[in-house]
């Protein structure tokens, strides 16, 4: 049994909340807490965030076996200094990943494992030097984790866990909606387990790593999600989507795909030519395949012999869920029938895609001396032309094993249309064979960043343009078919993104944590350096510092590190390496930058350190699940006094479960317990008192509690099926608000003086309706409320004593906006009190009421995501008569819960760990 949880924050290093945070990644992973330095400490040394291995080693050389394989002399080293590195058994601990070799120096990744299970982002790098026979030391960097006690034994059955990642997948996607979709009666995702994986936080929570896959329950997009499942407990502790987009996805989208196999035959090579779609002709390396026709495979590139090619695929007559679920066997290469490919392959982006896959293959063998993505030569594969459902898709992704671009729309030409575009893409496949950062959060902003170096470095190369250009730091500048370099551009390297005003603190489910909103801050640091040092040093610099000393985990201020000691192992010295620095300073990232990170509300307990539940209140009080300071702990449940006096109470026991969903009327709390077999409704009086039982379920989980009065409502999810019960003082069994009928789908319950509210999809005349049923406790009578329209979606429900509200959306072909509906306690008087189609229209997820006011988590319809964007919450009188921001916060803003009056507490993420905050009232338009 782990150690009981404890209110508070507890002092202590900041900088560690990559996976600590759980719904939150802002830097490194913690391990345990930091030792003294060693005896003998080597030239430089910069150590790790509470682990007791160095995060970097440099300016050493140190002898080690010359005759040993480059692997073991790495392990026979870290060996050797173990008062230095803290690692009892480097040969049983740390696999071997990859050994780099550039002329004399060797680079080894090593991964580490903790009692023969990977941890996840554990990785150790050991550079050395071999000339004359001799191998030398020269340093090391990375992550390994010394903290690291936890058991491998699961207690979690793999299907219980998988069941587990698919549900969440489902809530985090849709289950704040219930739409016509619903009634298809299919299940739209599918979960595949993989090994068990420790994820290193604390002394580590073993997992299980889930991937999700299928498509979105609310949009239809793809979905590959990386589920991993406490396998002592099995509640998710983290999730986030594995496709690298180049612009963020307000949908999860993405599947696993596999290989692209060799044609049969490898045809012959030629020099062929093709029109751009900026109307320059270029010089094409294509292949004449068996029948006849020429094809955009180009194996002039490739190493003498090889079968590999750099090949672009038509994929124009493929929906993106096509070529991300598998790789479609009538997938054909772009053929014409002569070496001229003419305006049929330039309009669909087959030219362009195929040029520049060749510019920047071209890019990295020069300047780098690497042999494609993966540095061996391997197959590069582009499809272009894909669309959504047959419509335009705007947007281009490395997905793993292959770039896919988009067909492009009115606006848009097809996504390899610009230069830095495809370097963008590109450069994720070289991240993933080096330094592989996780795709989430900083890690992820800073592939996201190093993605955009080299792609925005490529492009200003080969055009020839001056780093001192106003459009030199711009990303898909070109990609316009009407509008100018700078209204195009869908970022900006040069935009002055700095760490105290613009990073912005999202959780996983919003753009992965954050990958693009955050990613000019690191990447402008970088773009700066090319100014000040040149091209050409900087570029092998920061291909240095990605290829030699970054490792998966990696975060803003590990990222800066890297890169000057790359420098410095480059001779940068002096004012140029002072240069360096000054780049990194301007844009924030300097130690403790997080600490700058301010709010404008009151905290109420810090550091929550959850993903997946939210906050509840009632009575006065609020109720919400905190883990301990380093995510290390299962979630235990708390409550409060909303006024902030007195502190905190542990409500929920500690016992090894997950205890989520809390709810509370200020006299009882009741929450779902997740156990290794079963998913348990407690309760307990605030007061204190015993903890009560009052449902458990083996195969269904649950959500949206509510309790007042001693009756508790919530949802119970199975395959193809959603539920509102409720149960009454005594009940053993819940009651179903719609009998238990699974032609019936209801869910997104509200429970308020006596009734219950919840969104209901029911068949009628021969087809599925939706509506807002409401039944009164007391006599039981239901009633549906006033149908406006024919909404195509519905969200939450929330009551006062005088009406019940909604959120709805009856126009799915729109940005998202939905409306705010209310009416009359008996069904009657329903009226918009914010239309859907009307100018200002939130993108809203979630609702909760008072007596005078209407709280909306919502975005703001926009092409492009920024602070304004971000989920934030919006109150409305309730009659709609005014709007205003509840706080002017950047970052963040989730799971609104109503207070009295315009009060309101919620979990905030600005600061880069999700914390409990409250506003006693709006803020007003925030600017």
């Amino acid at each position: 049994m782990r150690k009981p949880s404890r209110p508070g924050i507890r002092a202590g290093a900041r900088g560690a909340a990559l996976l600590a945070a759980a719904g939150l990644l802002i830097t490194a992973v913690p391990a345990s807490a930091a030792t003294p330095p060693a005896t003998e400490p080597p030239a430089d040394v910069i150590p790790g965030a509470r682990t007791a291995t160095p995060a970097l080693v440099d300016g050493i050389r140190e002898a080690a076996d010359a005759k040993a394989s480059p692997a073991d002399a790495a392990r026979g080293h870290l060996a050797a200094k173990e008062s230095r590195y803290k690692i009892a058994e480097p040969g049983r601990d740390l696999a071997p990943v990859q050994t780099l070799k550039r002329g004399a120096e060797e680079t080894v990744r090593l991964q580490q494992k903790h009692q023969g299970v990977p941890v996840l982002g554990g990785q150790y790098v050991v550079r050395m030097e071999t000339k004359g026979g001799e191998r030398v030391v020269t340093g090391t960097s990375g992550k390994y984790f010394t903290g690291l006690t936890t058991g491998v034994t699961p207690a979690v059955a793999k299907d219980v866990a998988v069941r587990r990642a698919v549900a969440a997948t489902f809530e985090r996607l849709g289950g704040h909606r219930l739409s016509k979709a619903d009634a298809k009666k299919t299940a739209p995702l599918h979960g595949t387990a993989g090994g068990l994986v420790v994820i290193p936080r604390g002394e580590g929570v073993l997992t299980y790593h889930v991937t999700v896959r299928g498509t979105h329950p609310a949009t239809g997009a793809p979905v590959l999600q990386h589920v991993y499942v406490d396998a002592r407990a099995g509640f998710p502790v983290l999730q986030f989507s594995g496709i690298k987009t180049l612009t963020p996805a307000k949908a999860a989208t993405g599947t696993a795909v596999k290989k692209a196999d060799a044609p049969a035959d490898p045809g012959t090579g030629t020099v062929g030519s093709g029109t751009l779609l900026n109307g320059a002709k270029v010089d094409l390396n294509v292949s004449k395949a068996a029948d006849d026709r020429y094809v955009l495979a180009d194996r002039a590139r490739m190493a003498d012999g090889s079968k590999a090619a750099l090949t672009t695929w038509d994929a124009r007559d493929k929906d993106v869920y096509e070529v991300l679920g598998g790789w479609p066997a009538d997938l054909r290469e772009f053929g014409s029938p002569s070496a001229e490919f003419g305006k049929d392959a330039t309009d669909a982006g087959a030219v362009d895609a195929h040029w520049a896959a060749g510019q920047v293959y071209d890019y990295y063998k020069k300047h780098h001396a690497r042999d494609g993505l993966d540095g061996r030569g391997s197959a590069v594969n582009s499809l272009v032309g894909v669309t959504q459902f047959g419509l335009p898709y705007v947007n281009a992704f490395w997905d793993g094993t292959k770039m896919v671009y988009g067909s492009g729309d009115s606006e848009y030409k097809p996504l390899s249309a610009d230069l830095d575009v495809v370097g963008h893409e590109m450069t994720h496949g070289v991240v993933e064979n080096t330094a592989n950062l996780v795709y989430a959060g900083q890690s992820g902003a800073l592939n996201e960043a190093v993605a955009d170096y080299f792609g925005n470095a490529i492009d200003v190369t080969q055009a020839g343009m001056a780093m001192d250009h106003p459009d030199s730091g711009l990303i898909g500048e070109d990609l316009c078919r009407k509008a100018t370099p700078r209204a195009c551009a869908l970022r900006d390297l040069n935009d002055g993104a700095t760490t105290s005003k613009d990073f912005l603190g999202a959780t996983f489910g919003t753009d992965n944590g954050g990958v693009h909103l955050n990613s000019t801050v690191f990447s402008g640091a970088l773009w700066d350096m090319r100014q000040g040092l040149g091209a050409e040093q900087a570029d092998r610099i920061v291909y240095k510092a990605l290829t030699e000393y970054m490792t998966p985990l990696d975060g803003f201020t590990d990222g800066r590190n890297a890169v000057l000691a790359a420098a410095k192992d480059l001779g940068v010295t002096g004012q140029r390496l002072n240069a360096a620095k000054r780049s990194f300073n301007a844009h924030g990232i300097v130690a403790g930058w997080e600490e700058a990170l301010g709010v404008d509300s009151d905290e109420l307990l810090g550091r929550l350190n959850i993903t997946g539940t939210g906050v509840q209140a009632g009575g006065g009080w609020w109720t919400v699940s905190k883990s301990n300071d380093d995510g290390t702990e299962p979630y235990s449940v708390y409550a409060g006094r909303a006024d902030g006096k007195g502190a905190p109470k542990l409500i929920s026991p500690n016992d090894g479960r997950y205890h989520v969903y809390p709810a509370t009327d200020g006299k009882t709390v009741v929450w779902a317990a997740y156990g290794a077999t079963s998913v348990d409704i407690l309760s307990r009086p605030i007061a204190g008192g015993p903890i009560k039982k009052l449902y458990a379920s083996t195969t269904s989980d649950v959500s949206g509690l509510r309790v007042e009065n001693g009756v508790t409502v919530f949802e119970t999810l199975g395959l193809f099926t959603r539920h509102v019960v409720h149960l009454r003082p005594g009940d053993v069994t819940p009651t179903y608000v719609d009998g238990g009928d699974d032609d019936v789908l209801t869910g997104l319950p509200s429970l308020a003086h006596g009734r219950i509210a919840y969104a209901k999809l029911y068949p009628e005349g021969g087809e599925y309706r939706l509506g807002v049923e409401l039944l009164d406790l007391k006599t039981g009578k239901k009633t549906l409320t006033e149908r406006l329209d024919e909404p195509q979606t519905l969200g939450q429900t929330a009551l006062n004593g005088s009406h019940v509200f909604w959120l709805t959306d009856e126009n799915i072909a729109d940005d998202g906006q939905m409306g705010i509906r209310r009416a009359n306690l008996d069904g009657t008087g329903a009226y918009d009190i914010s239309a859907e189609g009307k100018p200002g229209a939130l993108i809203a997820s979630d609702l909760t009421v008072s007596e005078s006011a209407v709280t909306v988590n919502a975005s703001l319809p926009d092409t492009a995501y920024r602070n304004e964007t971000l989920p934030k919450h919006w109150q409305l009188t309730t009659d709609g008569t005014r709007k205003e921001r509840v706080s002017c916060n950047r970052g963040e803003q989730l799971s609104p819960a109503a207070l009295e009056g315009t009060g309101v507490v919620w979990i905030d993420g600005t600061t880069g760990w999700t914390n409990l905050v409250t506003r006693s009232r709006p803020a007003g338009r925030c600017g």
